[in-house]
């Protein structure tokens, strides 16, 4: 694939639970969109050998990436290396959404796993730090 517009609808669900829209890939791996409506977690996962590039273009919230939290908002840009857990949260009116490369193209299947999470949600709905 060598040019590709936005798509309106996502082409899948990654094992996050975040929409996926493919855009462009190369040998070597591929550029994706991923988004997660407003108010959602994802449910954390690692991957055994893809290592993911992600620059976030729209809303705001957070990520944890091994065991460091960040607040995440369009122009920051972070790394998730192979074999290690991660976990976004989308706490903006607007979805969080984010342009990442992958190394190799993404879908590797049935390269992520689950791990650990670092936030549950409540019996009442809300989210919190989980233990």
């Amino acid at each position: 694939m060598r040019r590709r517009t936005l798509p309106e609808t996502a082409d899948s669900i990654a094992p996050d639970g975040s929409e996926v829209r493919l855009l462009v890939h190369g040998d070597a791996g591929g550029l994706a969109h991923f988004q997660l409506s407003a108010g959602e977690m994802s449910r954390p996962v690692q991957h055994r050998s893809v290592e993911e590039l992600w620059y976030f273009v729209g809303g705001h919230g957070e990520m944890c990436i091994g065991t460091e939290v960040t607040e995440v908002a369009a122009g920051l840009a972070v790394r998730i290396p192979p074999r290690t857990r991660f976990q976004f949260l989308s706490r903006g009116p607007e979805p969080l959404a984010a342009v990442a490369v992958t190394m190799p193209k993404w879908p590797a299947e049935g390269d992520a796993i689950d791990a650990a999470p670092h936030w549950v949600r409540d019996d009442a709905g809300r989210i919190t730090p989980a233990g």
